[in-house]
């Protein structure tokens, strides 16, 4: 597994990123098959009043993003709080998609050639080939994926997945860019555009 660790505002020392990749080694241990890739953000805020200490990790696992985030008074805490999270995001995964593909080893040869797929086309060189790279307005943050077409269901768990508010999917039978999000008192939303 590729691990990567980045500090905002601290000292990344040798012993913050030993214990580091000890810990997302030792949550991600029991899912190194489906496991490619880390990438560990560690944060202190800047305010003096407002002792929050972040830790935050995306792993990309098989084509899918699985994110944790916690914060805490103590970087060392939020580190822990983070690799609980995502062992148990992880086993989530892991147990869901067993439960739709119980025999594994039998694939189709569509799976096989999907997965070839996004494995040939890297989403470096689709994204990034022949653009200039330039700062954005301040305050705005672009990201860029490769949407595969899925079901609302599919949009649903991907949401509890990555522990945000919201996620933009393209629909599998429609094609068309639309938004799921976890409503207030309980339960998902769907949004989409107006014909």
């Amino acid at each position: 597994m590729k691990l990567l660790i980045h500090g905002r505002n601290l000292e990344l020392t040798p012993a913050l990123r030993e214990y580091t990749q000890l810990k997302i080694e030792k949550a991600t241990h029991h899912f190194e098959e489906i496991v490619q890739e880390a990438d560990v953000h560690l944060s202190v805020a800047r305010n003096p009043r407002v002792p929050q200490q972040i830790a935050e990790v995306t792993v990309f696992a098989n084509g899918t993003v699985i994110r944790a985030q916690e914060r805490s008074e103590n970087l060392y805490a939020s580190i822990d709080l983070v690799a609980s999270k995502l062992s148990r995001q992880l086993r989530k995964y892991k147990e869901r998609h067993n439960h739709h593909h119980p025999n594994n080893s039998n694939k189709d040869s569509n799976n096989s050639e999907t997965e070839d797929i996004f494995v040939d086309n890297s989403i470096n060189d689709s994204l990034t080939k022949g653009k200039e790279p330039y700062l954005p307005n301040p305050g705005i943050r672009r990201k860029y994926f490769s949407m595969r077409p899925m079901s609302i269901e599919d949009a649903r768990h991907q949401l509890d997945l990555i522990d945000h508010d919201f996620y933009l999917f393209r629909d599998k039978d429609s094609k068309e860019l639309q938004v799921i999000y976890k409503r207030n008192h309980g339960g998902y939303g769907v949004i989409q555009a107006k014909d």
